[in-house]
């Protein structure tokens, strides 16, 4: 049971805290969110601690919104249920604001009812949350239509740079890969903030969320996964290697982990969307800080790390995506936009003489597949031009690619 003066008490402090976050970087999706949108929800998802309530608190301050604010994720609120709602309205009509903010609403059961209550009321609605199956799920349903979905993730690399005051360059590319893009992290070098966000995600969010008992081969999984980073999965594979007996567990472990943003499965191009969904799929870890602080493996695993990095900075940019394997030639990423191909693209930290041919090879095999003349070779630090017939690959820095993709995106 839910007090009103206990709600008020609440929303009060969680609202005075919001508002103390405006000093911090402005993220690079604020360019693309309209705030003056009434007449659909907009909906911020992503990670936890990846800065979306922070987000929210620079959207209000920009904009000078005149917004109600509250956090439903908070042990104060484990008890309020949908009838609270009437209390809930109590307060945001004494408060006379036109703006409503609601971080974690999707813990409610039947939040999307009264989201659409308060849409029908014209009020500014913006909601953040941390699971995209339990914001997806309501919104195909009650809010068909009348809302906006927008993805934050931890920082990219020109956040991070932005953050921390320092120029694009190898160096700060290095120490990118080393501690990733995590907010708190970043300020204050913390290993314990990324392994605690995993316990919380393990365990709060998954385990009690799905009523999963064996939380040891679901760390386990996990662990594997993190330590596999750029590698080829199958759930029969996995189901092997851990001693799962059901393959249709595995796949429902690994959607858990898709759904909270840990991670995401890259899957193979084909024509054939059954051929997609029987082949292998690469494994891509939310941010490498994670990676370092929770991998199993002793190997720097720079080059997977590298390529980690890309794959979720062309996700920011909202690309469709998948590798490429064809005639035991691979290519890391083929990047799609409206149907289009747009990039071709092979990761490698070192190109050297023990690669380029692997290298080069794999990424002219994706030219000539989609008769394409430009590709592009993504290093730590090489910058070169590669020509083969009337074919041009263009070997650039890391830094620089995601320099130059983020300014055009």
């Amino acid at each position: 049971m839910i007090k009103l003066s206990d709600l008020k008490s609440i929303s009060e402090y969680q609202q005075d805290l919001l508002l103390q976050k405006k000093d911090l970087i402005a993220r690079d999706l604020m360019q693309n969110i309209n705030s003056e949108q009434k007449s659909h929800a907009l909906i911020i998802s992503g990670i936890r601690r990846c800065g979306k309530s922070t987000l929210m608190g620079q959207i209000i301050n920009k904009h000078k919104l005149n917004a109600f604010f509250i956090n439903f994720d908070t042990p104060k609120l484990y008890n309020f249920e949908l009838k609270d709602f009437e209390l809930l309205d109590i307060l945001i009509n004494e408060s006379g604001n036109d703006t409503l903010c609601f971080d974690e609403i999707q813990v409610i059961k039947g939040w999307e009812l009264y989201i659409r209550q308060k849409l029908d009321q014209n009020y500014q609605v913006i909601i953040t949350g941390s699971n995209a199956s339990l914001l997806s799920k309501e919104l195909g349903t009650k809010l068909t239509g009348r809302h906006i979905t927008k993805e934050l993730f931890p920082f990219s690399y020109t956040e991070f740079i932005k953050f921390r005051s320092i120029p694009a360059n190898a160096e700060t590319f290095s120490n990118y890969i080393i501690h990733g893009g995590f907010p708190e992290y970043v300020k204050t070098n913390n290993y314990e903030i990324l392994t605690s966000l995993i316990d919380d995600i393990l365990y709060r969010d998954i385990a009690v969320r799905y009523n999963i008992r064996n939380t040891k081969i679901l760390k386990q999984l996990l662990i594997y996964l993190i330590s596999n980073v750029g590698n080829l999965t199958t759930a029969t594979k996995l189901s092997g290697i851990l001693g799962i007996k059901s393959t249709a567990t595995v796949l429902d472990y690994l959607s858990y982990f898709e759904h909270s943003y840990l991670l995401s499965l890259l899957p193979k191009f084909s024509y054939s969307y059954r051929a997609q969904l029987v082949n292998p799929r690469k494994i891509y870890f939310i941010d490498t800080g994670i990676i370092k602080a929770a991998s199993a493996s002793f190997s720097e695993n720079t080059g997977h790390k590298l390529e980690n990095i890309l794959y979720w900075e062309l996700r920011r940019q909202n690309y469709e995506m998948y590798y490429f394997n064809e005639k035991s030639k691979e290519c890391d990423f083929i990047t799609f936009k409206n149907n289009q191909v747009e990039h071709l693209i092979q990761a490698c930290y070192n190109l050297s003489v023990d690669n380029q041919e692997r290298e080069i090879n794999g990424l002219i095999e994706a030219m000539d597949f989609f008769n394409k003349t430009k590709g592009i070779i993504i290093t730590y630090n090489q910058k070169d031009l590669i020509t083969h017939n009337e074919k041009k690959i263009e070997v650039i820095p890391a830094y620089q690619f995601l320099a130059t993709l983020n300014s055009n995106g």
